[in-house]
């Protein structure tokens, strides 16, 4: 089992900027995958980065430029900076691991104001 326990989430105006983390703890493989997904009401949860062990990243095109995603392999854990946040950007964001089944964080809500 694979705990993700994110954080960073919260209210803040367009162009402002926020930074989500989320910690894996449990059953650790070094090689993985993490990042984050987004999900808006009555959407389906949609990409948004992925980095794995490695380094490489996956990004949604459209969040290309504004998101960036990093990770401490140290710490079991993934970051995404958030730039210029738009009112679009207002969602939940959840916290993603895979080495083999992927586990999904409990989500943490961004609110963008304009």
């Amino acid at each position: 089992q694979v705990q993700l326990v994110e954080s960073g989430g919260g209210l803040v105006q367009a162009g402002g900027s926020l930074r989500l983390s989320c910690a894996a703890s449990g059953s650790i493989f070094s090689i993985n995958t993490m990042g984050w997904y987004r999900q808006a009401p009555g959407k389906e949860r949609e990409l948004v980065a992925t980095m794995t062990s490695g380094g490489n990243t996956n990004y949604a095109d459209s969040l290309k430029g504004r998101f960036t995603i990093s990770r401490d392999n140290a710490k079991n854990t993934v970051y995404l900076q958030m730039n210029s946040l738009k009112p679009d950007d207002t969602v939940v964001y959840y916290c993603y691991y895979r080495a083999g089944p992927p586990y999904w964080g409990q989500g943490t809500q961004v609110t963008v104001s304009s």
